[in-house]
């Protein structure tokens, strides 16, 4: 358990900058959505704003991008989490450290 603090500590140095494309990758997706969304809208046909909206949003290449963006969102959540744990972790061990000098003091 001596090096579970340090492999905790690793993993995060390791993971944050996945977890920062990950993040990138979405927040991008989120925009260009919007930027897609435009495109589609122009390309509709008819100069009716609802209509040019629906077509937008059933057109495979805005839902290919909201599919996209499901699968950052998902990506970036798992290294949050798995680097949320390995901070958790660190926790623990900080605590363990300490109730042992507590514990030894005590029996001192």
């Amino acid at each position: 358990m001596s090096d579970s603090p340090h492999k905790a500590i690793q993993f995060l140095i390791d993971t944050s900058p996945l977890y920062a494309k990950a993040k990138a990758d979405r927040m991008y997706l989120e925009e260009f959505r919007k930027s897609r969304k435009a495109q589609l809208m122009s390309q509709a046909g008819t100069e009716v704003l609802g209509k040019q909206e629906t077509f937008a949003y059933a057109h495979a290449d805005y839902i290919e991008i909201l599919e996209g963006i499901r699968e950052a969102v998902e990506k970036e959540e798992r290294f949050r989490w798995l680097m949320t744990a390995a901070q958790a972790r660190i926790e623990v061990w900080r605590t363990e450290q300490y109730s042992a000098r507590i514990e030894q003091k005590a029996t001192q």
